[in-house]
């Protein structure tokens, strides 16, 4: 596989290389490369590797949720101090994605699908969002396609 097979693979997954994504965090919230990989919980070489497009996906889904925030915080970021800054991303960092259990926003978010579109449509949606590597949006919409069926 080239790079620029990984950068497109990684397009599909994540919307942008990993390489942009990345500049997005780095530029919006004046963090180093090294700086990033701790906040997202990687080492170093790793988000290297990943950036490069010497490897194409990141394997944890808590890095992925974490790259989500820290890309959400750096387009917020204008009013906030350094302070309130720093503080969001070691919130971030702690922060713990999980892949058990069903919380209420989950019910809801599954409830509201399951009135927005049909069985196959919700079925064919959660095959797409798996082959992009989407697993958690998959089961949401495999459960709404549950929940619609009645």
């Amino acid at each position: 596989m080239t790079t620029a097979d990984a950068l497109e693979q990684q397009r599909a997954l994540y919307g942008a290389p990993l390489s942009e994504l990345g500049a997005t965090v780095r530029t919006g919230l004046g963090l180093t490369q090294g700086k990033l990989a701790e906040a997202l919980g990687l080492s170093a070489p790793m988000l290297s590797q990943l950036m490069t497009g010497q490897r194409v996906k990141i394997g944890n889904p808590a890095v992925v949720h974490r790259l989500q925030r820290l890309l959400d915080l750096a387009r917020e970021g204008d009013g906030l101090s350094p302070e309130e800054v720093q503080a969001r991303i070691t919130a971030i960092r702690q922060e713990q994605s999980t892949l058990t259990g069903v919380s209420a926003d989950d019910a809801q978010t599954v409830r509201a699908l399951a009135t927005s579109a049909t069985v196959e449509q919700l079925l064919s949606t959660a095959k797409a969002a798996e082959a992009a590597g989407a697993g958690v949006l998959a089961d949401q919409l495999r459960r709404a396609a549950g929940v619609a069926r009645g």
